[in-house]
């Protein structure tokens, strides 16, 4: 009788894990979807700098700042401020609304979500503001530009410019470590519940596993390409060279957008890890 029981218990666990998540009410679905569009556009506006391969930019991808594809001066200027004014918005209001959304957690795994959606507000707003101050030409590709920056005779937006780059990086550093945090911290809960028969489903356990591989993956390497690009900024700077400067904030901002996409794609998943329902 006892293993009739224990198998019956094993066979009712089974059923538990291989049933399908409990779907959000309709608000709550459209509330998640809405999120995971201003996420999805967002990264894709964020990446329009790739179009650099495109368009006779005239600028050095090893060398040249992005931002620099949307100083004043440059032919395509214009274009790449609006793309990084759009992408702006769209992360920071995504950033608010998870941040309006999350879930009622424990305090050890509901603070790491306010920060994340708190830092992801704040690259979006910076990111924004960042468009609006634009340098007015390319110091990597114009010498003339660049000594009249080191004397400090280049417009007062080029240093608004560098505090709002600065605090948009920082807002993005909080929300890829803390929103990953805030990510693995839920799956292990999730990985417990499905052990001890709580109903979650095998399949999406992996799946969201996978996802959150992708995610701490993405954090390490988006940690690494900055502190290359900062290594590259400061020996720049200095007048040592660029130490691939150019290719190693491409990374940089390539990393973040493929890492919004992947957090896309968690909420889209599972998405009571960093919502909440109504």
């Amino acid at each position: 009788m006892a293993t009739e029981g224990g198998a019956a218990r094993m066979t009712a666990l089974r059923a538990r894990v291989a049933a399908p998540p409990p779907m959000p009410p309709a608000p709550a679905r459209a509330r998640v979807g809405v999120l995971v569009l201003l996420l999805t556009l967002g990264a894709l506006a964020y990446s329009a700098w790739t179009l650099e391969a495109l368009l006779p930019t005239g600028l050095s991808p090893t060398r040249a700042y992005v931002s620099e594809l949307a100083a004043a001066n440059q032919p395509y200027g214009t274009f790449f401020r609006t793309m990084d004014l759009v992408a702006g918005l769209l992360v920071g209001a995504a950033g608010v609304g998870g941040l309006r959304r999350r879930p009622r957690l424990p305090w050890p795994r509901a603070r790491w979500g306010a920060a994340g959606w708190s830092g992801l507000a704040l690259f979006g707003l910076a990111t924004a503001l960042d468009s609006r101050l634009p340098l007015s030409c390319a110091p990597t590709a114009d010498a003339g530009c660049a000594e009249r920056e080191r004397a400090g005779l280049v417009p007062v937006t080029h240093s608004a410019h560098l505090v709002t780059s600065s605090t948009a990086m920082c807002g993005a550093l909080v929300a890829v470590v803390a929103l990953t945090v805030a990510l693995r911290m839920n799956r292990a809960g999730v990985t417990r519940s499905s052990v001890t028969g709580s109903g979650v489903t095998g399949s999406g356990v992996t799946r969201s596993g996978l996802l959150v591989h992708a995610g701490t993956a993405l954090m390490a390497a988006e940690l690494a390409a900055t502190v290359w690009t900062l290594t590259a900024i400061a020996a720049f700077g200095a007048g040592h060279g660029s130490w691939g400067l150019g290719i190693a904030q491409r990374l940089q901002v390539a990393f973040l957008a493929v890492w919004l996409l992947v957090l896309a794609a968690a909420i889209l998943r599972r998405p009571r890890s960093l919502m909440s329902a109504p």
